[in-house]
């Protein structure tokens, strides 16, 4: 079983490498070999097959559920279903939305954002809403989280916004349901004890409604690598089916009827029990693993049969990839599996077990140092203080917090002055505990970022790490170490002198471009905040910087001050050293140190020259006072121009034509109909311009007529919304253009 369950998973896992899915010729033939593996008994063969034939199906059933392109940014009525336990505030409300009947073909599942909303919505809720919807579609950059992945795995086939102008009719309420007990339980929670961290830390451990944690919390849980304890991971659940199994199995033989024999009685028990929490955490991947892992042991015990716990794993995860195959997209599915797998592995072929408290603490490090590899992967950051944190934090968490935290929900309803006095309790254990985590994220080195590795360094990692904790007897295990130090001494690959690389990221409506030279690094500009916290540069630039290594900015590059090219700028400032910030809005940088850039500023680095073109004099508006910037080097160049418009561009051409040629143009002002004026462009005589522009932005960029102008020079154009990040490379031969989606996109992917 556990052979045929990995064949599947790599059957699986094959589909998700493909840009577009197979035809239907190529799944007929394939369908024709597993047929003839079936015959000759291949069955690990079979089962790779039959893997990749059904996420191949599943996939176009996912793409078929999706909007279709004519039904974008119109006014829809619909009517639905509230599916999860809305994120909301006083601004804004997210959530899941079922449809029930429509008169047009749209999918089944939304995700819908209702701006300023004047009522409280409820999971489980029925309404019918105006909305304007769109495909799906994210940012889509290096390092950073794939949005539409998740949206695909969720079946979400649509995003969009509910209609201001139109009011939503309430149609029912609620019927009972899982998602309305989680919905009552959070709303008894808030309204007995307010809004504040226990009570949302309650809400995460409870019901699974992470929500009301900011992403300060998060970032203290992903520093000390403890984020697997605030969400209702695995381990909570097994916990509270073996509590329930113990005094299931104590009571029952005490004053139950031994014709059913106690272990029988317990093993169904702690079935009910764990099927219960995952309920209340609304099944999110680890509660389902936990789940069909515990199913499976309660089954066994109950018909007495020998179940191995390997077994049990290899029948979890193929019956969760049988159910929806893109669960292999999400980072908490292999975690999930692969931290149970390292512990089985660890603790199995071991002749004596060490005390308690030891193997305590040689399960985290087991799981802490097995699973970094995973983390760089994904995320190019590890915590290394996780293994000292967790081994405090676990038993006050798993023992204390949780069931009393489980206790609490129980007596809300029926007891409530003793629902008090326990958050009395969880609300002093809850601040202390977040204040010893938020201190020890001062740490130094309490984490460190690293490149992406490589998949052979990725392969030697892993392997070390299995000689590393083989069971004694292995010979040489301290060699596991030494195939770990490519993993922490990268070697990244260098440009040569005289070379660049220049990626405009896809920040939306905004803009934010890496530029790299063999030994330096800039950044122009840095994209939105957005009024909920978040912004461009935390979401985008940061996970791209560590993706590519770079540990510090020589120069950052401010072109003016507008919201969408400086709003990222205070998360770049704290999360990086910076050498120098050039910009032309000096006073928008109090305290920092800054340069003021002006016409007539140049610098080379590693044999590329870097021009300030403008401003040279103050226009009223501040679009037209952006800092344009040329890199150039032997073989072609690069025009960073932010948002000036036709003023500026006037006078550049009249005080610097000569200078303003270049191979390739970001376009001025996201290709706004006030910019990319003829002269400008038959001065720059661009080869392809990229526009750094939002998917169906408000202010409609870029203008048709601007791209008309594009066309007329014979220059191609690229847009962020359709390209994603937008890489040039000038190297010592030619200067070439990539788009992303273009070279990483897969088959779910947007696609225009």
């Amino acid at each position: 079983m556990i052979g045929r369950a990995l064949a599947f998973v790599c059957g699986d896992l094959a589909v998700q490498q493909l840009a577009q899915l197979p035809s239907l010729n190529w799944l007929l033939v394939t369908g024709a070999l597993a047929a003839i593996m079936a015959r000759l008994r291949y069955f690990h063969w079979l089962f790779f097959i039959i893997g990749f034939l059904w996420a191949s199906g599943f996939g176009y059933y996912q793409l078929h559920d999706r909007l279709s392109p004519e039904f974008e940014g119109i006014p829809l009525t619909i009517t639905g279903e509230i599916a999860n336990l809305p994120d909301q505030n006083s601004h804004r409300a997210n959530f899941e939305f079922t449809l029930e009947k429509t008169t047009k073909k749209l999918p089944d599942k939304l995700k819908l954002s209702w701006y300023e909303p004047n009522i409280i919505l409820h999971a489980g809720e029925h309404w019918t809403f105006t909305v304007k919807l769109k495909r799906p579609h994210a940012n889509f950059n290096l390092g950073g989280q794939d949005f539409e992945s998740w949206l695909f795995m969720q079946g979400i086939g649509a995003t969009g916004t509910v209609y201001a102008k139109t009011s939503p009719i309430f149609v029912a309420p609620a019927s009972f349901s899982i998602n309305a007990l989680r919905q009552k339980i959070g709303d008894t929670l808030t309204q007995r004890y307010g809004e504040n961290t226990s009570g949302a830390l309650l809400k995460a451990l409870t019901i699974g409604d992470d929500n009301g944690l900011n992403s300060k919390n998060w970032d203290t849980f992903r520093i000390t690598g403890t984020t697997h304890l605030i969400v209702i991971s695995g381990s909570h659940i097994a916990l509270v089916a073996g509590l329930i199994y113990w005094l299931t199995l104590k009571l029952w033989a005490s004053f139950g009827s031994l014709r059913v024999s106690p272990p029988r009685v317990a093993a169904l028990a702690s079935l009910f029990a764990a099927m219960g929490y995952a309920s209340l955490a609304g099944y999110v991947i680890p509660t389902k693993r936990a789940v069909i892992m515990i199913g499976m042991v309660a089954l066994a015990s109950f018909y007495q049969r020998q179940l191995g716990h390997l077994q049990s794993l290899a029948m979890a995860l193929l019956a969760m990839l049988i159910f929806n195959p893109t669960m292999l997209l999400s980072v908490g599915f292999w975690l999930s599996f692969l931290a149970v797998a390292l512990i089985l592995y660890r603790v199995a072929g071991r002749l004596k077990s060490p005390p308690n408290w030891l193997n305590a603490v040689d399960i985290q490090l087991t799981v802490s140092l097995g699973l970094s590899p995973l983390l760089l992967l994904f995320f190019q950051q590890v915590s290394l203080i996780a293994p000292v944190v967790n081994f405090i934090a676990v038993p006050i968490v798993e023992l204390v917090v949780v069931p009393l935290a489980l206790l609490l929900i129980a007596a809300i309803f029926v007891l409530p002055w003793l629902a008090d006095n326990i958050f009395l309790i969880l609300d002093f254990i809850l601040q202390k505990f977040m204040m010893a985590l938020e201190s020890a994220t001062t740490l130094e080195f309490a984490s460190i970022d690293m490149p992406q590795p490589s998949f052979f360094t990725l392969l030697l990692s892993c392997l070390g790490l299995l000689w590393l904790f083989a069971p004694r007897g292995i010979p040489a295990r301290w060699l596991g170490l030494v195939l770990n130090l490519p993993l922490l001494f990268p070697i990244m690959p260098k440009l040569n002198n005289g070379e660049a690389i220049v990626t405009v990221l896809d920040v939306g409506q905004g803009l934010a471009v890496s530029v790299q030279t063999q030994h330096h690094d800039l950044l122009y500009d840095t994209g939105a905040k957005f009024p909920n916290g978040g912004d461009m540069g935390k979401n985008v630039v940061l996970p791209f910087f560590r993706y590519q290594g770079v540990k510090q900015l020589d120069t950052l590059l401010i072109s003016h001050g507008d919201n969408d090219h400086i709003g990222g700028a205070e998360s770049i400032l704290q999360a990086l050293p910076v050498q120098e910030i050039l910009t032309s809005v000096p006073e928008k940088f109090i305290p920092y140190q800054t340069t003021t850039c002006h016409a007539g500023q140049t610098w080379t680095w590693d044999g590329v020259n870097f021009t300030v073109l403008s401003p040279v004099k103050t226009f009223e508006s501040d679009n037209n006072n952006s800092c344009v910037l040329k890199i150039e080097t032997a073989t072609g160049a690069i025009l960073l121009t932010g948002d000036i418009e036709a003023s500026a561009e006037n006078w550049l051409v009249e005080n610097a034509r000569e200078k303003l040629r270049a191979n390739v143009l970001v376009a001025p002002h996201h290709g706004s109909k006030t910019s990319s004026t003829l002269p400008f462009l038959e001065a720059v005589k661009p080869e392809m311009v990229l526009i750094p522009s939002g998917y169906r932005n408000q202010f409609h960029h870029p203008s048709q007529g601007v791209l008309a102008r594009y066309q007329s020079m014979n220059a191609k154009f690229l847009t962020s919304a359709n390209s994603g990040a937008m890489t040039v490379r000038l190297n010592r031969e030619s200067v070439t253009v990539e788009s992303l989606r273009e070279t990483n996109g897969k088959y779910w992917n947007f696609h225009d």
